[in-house]
């Protein structure tokens, strides 16, 4: 085996480096049950560029009204105003930046890079993260985030919910510094509107958005995958957005689902993109060799009906024969991406 050497800063270069060679492969999908997974040939995608047009909302057209009833004439300068002033609140955050999230949960130093650090020692980390991506994306910023397991999924599909108090220190902590916290829910046993009710909560905070892992939806973690339905993801949308209006929550929200394997989402062709409140996120997952990590994505990226994309990497993690990315792609190689990635976290 030979050591890969990456010229980095030298708190990044030491989690990266651990790159190795194996003669046998890692898989990027599921690694208990190989036959299951299903890739697409990168030759068979056709992708055309989304960006920035996905970005936007497709709403109708307000047209000029030369009077308006017992309230009188309407001006055509003040219905640009308001069309404006609902647009600017309700475009996407993804339109001039990036986000570039830690994952993991906090305090549990084998579940991701985001539990084997403090809140004061994951800042210089994040930040030299940060200035690798924001060297790769041009004119683009990058936000940082926390990608937070809210609830993690035990035997028998039990789920370990993070405590409040541990969620609103990160939360507090990342919108001082203008950065955003994803909550990711395992949903194990339950329902995949049980799972989305249990965080709509922390909605009241503007930094935060969820996430929902289709891999642990199941009563067997760790032996067999878990899934969703198209109708549940769809579901999730308009609970996420019915709770929005209801509580007076202006702009959008990110919600994140995860896939590295087929039947992780079934009938994905009928995931519905088009809610007003949210914006969904389709992210690749699972770890191994770049060639196989672009298989996934490019399985991923076949499904043109969620529009948005994010990529995943893995780290080299703290539990012995736990996969991870060998090599790990750099910031380039992950924006080269057809389409690119708008949402990269590291575990």
């Amino acid at each position: 085996m030979k050591a890969m050497v990456v010229s980095l800063p030298k708190k990044i270069a030491l989690l990266l480096c651990v790159a190795v060679f194996y003669t046998t492969g890692a898989s990027a999908y599921d690694s208990v049950n190989p036959e299951r997974n299903a890739a697409v040939p990168p030759g068979q995608i056709e992708w055309k560029p989304v960006f920035p047009r996905a970005l936007f909302l497709n709403r109708p057209e307000i047209t000029v009204m030369e009077t308006g009833g017992l309230a009188g004439p309407i001006e055509y300068q003040d219905i640009l105003k308001n069309k404006e002033r609902a647009e600017q609140g309700l475009q996407s955050v993804l339109l001039n930046s990036d986000v570039f999230a830690l994952y993991g949960k906090p305090n549990a130093r084998t579940m991701g890079i985001l539990g084997q650090y403090s809140l004061t020692e994951i800042e210089p980390i994040m930040n030299e993260f940060v200035k690798l991506y924001d060297t790769a994306n041009g004119n683009r910023k990058i936000i940082p985030a926390f990608y937070i397991i809210y609830g993690t999924c035990w035997p028998a599909g039990e789920i370990g919910i993070l405590s409040t108090t541990i969620v609103e220190q990160y939360i507090t902590f990342a919108a001082e510094r203008g950065w955003y916290v994803f909550l990711d829910h395992q949903i194990g046993k339950y329902s995949v509107a049980e799972a989305t009710k249990k965080l709509l909560p922390f909605l009241k905070y503007p930094n935060v958005h969820l996430a929902l892992d289709p891999e642990w939806r199941t009563t067997k973690p760790m032996k067999e995958i878990g899934s969703v339905t198209a109708e549940e993801i769809n579901e999730a949308q308009q609970i996420i957005q019915n709770y929005m209006i209801e509580h007076g929550i202006g702009g959008r929200r990110m919600l994140v689902i995860h896939q590295f394997n087929a039947r992780m989402i079934k009938q994905r062709q009928l995931v519905k993109s088009n809610y007003e409140r949210v914006q969904l996120i389709h992210c690749s997952d699972g770890f191994g060799s770049p060639k196989l990590k672009k298989e996934t994505y490019a399985y991923n990226a076949a499904a043109k009906n969620i529009p948005l994309k994010s990529f995943k990497l893995f780290l080299k993690p703290m539990v012995e024969g736990a996969g991870y990315d060998i090599p790990i792609m750099k910031p380039e190689e992950v924006f080269s991406l057809k389409p690119r990635p708008y949402l990269i976290m590291y575990q």
